[in-house]
């Protein structure tokens, strides 16, 4: 029998989670209006009015101070900003935090479009058709916009863009923690393909801190025909389901958790034959190592992208290291290493079976 207190604390938590896309909703408010770059640009914590007389916008409706007042108040208790009160005018200023840093436009690191990203109404609606989906089957973005993600967003410029974006902006900051943790992971590579590179920007920055490496941007070719020219980086396009370019090694980030097993065995055994003739050729994927009962910094992230992975793909998933042993060894991997680095994903690194 559950007690009193027991029971109080279980209603307390479900009323947490019920509401806790109020936070997520908060956090889109703040970024659309810009109020991270707003306080930034003062260099100081800023009153209510500062912030509204910096607004991108002409007029001020009568409820503006009393509805962003509100709206700090909350991100301030979920410590997306800090406040103090002064003293002697009794008014509140707000400043930044360790995590509103991560939403400056200006920085190089910038989480902001990824906030949009995912908050978008054009990726929130297929989360409506998730219990529909474990009920009869099928996949919730097509349910929600009669096409798969990829197809839908080459239709609608303006979602193809908030993905980009998105994409772009988390690629910048794993790239940096790649860099930092994984640099000597490039010695001895002289050639290297970057599988799914889109318009190049991760084969850019390995080559600019790897002078030695040749780098291959390879993606689809009406992808890679956006690609801007990079030194040291060679545009190929083509289908990584059917062959991929020879190199020294093969790097793939956040690829393989958009694929179902079949297709990411394929795809693997694809990255064995471009590194076969090598004879210390290694696959560098950059994807998640899921911990369900880990605590780590970005385990409780990593379950909840992976039923995103649910919701936005046909197949996708987050997978557990054992998930990801399978699919290697099936592909011809007989070894691997995982390392973490500081930022949601992990460095899969693999080695083939010899052929």
């Amino acid at each position: 029998m559950d007690t009193e207190e027991e029971r109080l604390e279980g209603q307390v938590e479900i009323w947490e989670h019920m509401l806790a896309f109020f936070d997520s909703m908060a956090l889109k408010c703040a970024v659309e209006l810009g109020i991270p770059d707003i306080i930034n640009s003062h260099d100081r914590p800023v009153t209510i009015s500062e912030v509204i007389n910096n607004l991108p916008t002409t007029t001020s409706s009568p409820d503006t101070i009393d509805y962003l007042t509100r709206i700090m108040r909350l991100l301030v208790r979920k410590r997306i900003f800090a406040s103090q009160v002064d003293k002697e005018s009794n008014e509140t200023y707000y400043g930044l935090t360790p995590s509103s840093k991560w939403l400056l436009k200006e920085s190089r690191f910038n989480l902001s479009p990824f906030v949009l990203l995912n908050l978008d109404p054009w990726l929130l609606k297929p989360w409506q058709y998730m219990a529909e989906c474990v009920k009869d089957g099928g996949l919730p973005f097509e349910k929600a916009h009669g096409a798969e993600i990829w197809d839908f967003a080459s239709a609608n410029p303006q979602c193809n863009r908030l993905i980009n974006d998105g994409m772009r902006c988390a690629t910048e900051i794993i790239i940096n923690a790649m860099l930092v943790k994984y640099k000597d992971g490039f010695n001895g590579i002289e050639s290297l393909v970057d599988v799914g590179g889109g318009t190049g920007t991760m084969i850019t920055e390995i080559v600019k801190a790897n002078p030695h490496i040749r780098g291959i941007n390879f993606d689809l070719p009406h992808v890679v025909a956006t690609a801007p020219e990079q030194l040291g980086v060679e545009d190929v396009g083509g289908d990584m389901l059917v062959d991929i370019p020879e190199a020294d090694a093969v790097i793939i980030k956040w690829i393989l958790h958009d694929w179902g097993d079949e297709d990411c065995v394929k795809i693997l055994r694809n990255c064995r034959k471009a590194i076969a003739k090598k004879k210390n050729g290694k696959v560098i994927n950059v994807d998640c190592a899921l911990r369900p009962d880990g605590d780590g910094s970005f385990d409780k992230t990593g379950l909840a992208l992976d039923l995103t992975m649910m919701a936005h793909t046909s197949g996708g998933k987050e997978r557990t290291e054992a998930e990801w042993k399978m699919l290697l060894n099936d592909a011809g991997f007989s070894r691997y290493n995982i390392i973490q680095i500081q930022a949601f994903p992990s460095i899969i690194e693999a080695f083939p079976s010899s052929l």
